[in-house]
């Protein structure tokens, strides 16, 4: 396979889980944190990395409007729950297991 066809392919596949992440907005980003170690402000973070390697500017609150579909404070009250107890105990636990 060329290398323009594995981007294009590529490009597909991570079109595919914006959109399959913005159909299941009840996922929270700690769900993901917890059982991932990435989140959609990570995807975020990458996309803005990913620009900045090719020369293109786009900060994170631009690139957080891309993967959210919406400005992230828009996301945030209308989708985002507190995380629970139990939540932030096995998000804690993830991270001391990643350091030990």
């Amino acid at each position: 396979m060329d290398k323009a066809t594995q981007n294009a392919i590529e490009a597909q596949v991570f079109q595919r889980l914006i959109a399959h992440l913005d159909a299941n907005k009840d996922v929270q980003n700690i769900d993901l944190m917890i059982l991932a170690d990435f989140c959609r402000n990570c995807l975020a973070k990458w996309y803005s990395k990913a620009a900045a390697n090719e020369g293109i500017e786009i900060d994170y609150e631009a690139a957080r409007e891309i993967v959210y579909k919406m400005p992230y404070s828009e996301w945030k009250d209308k989708h985002q729950q507190p995380a629970t107890e139990e939540q932030m105990a096995a998000f804690n636990a993830r991270q001391a297991a990643k350091k030990g």
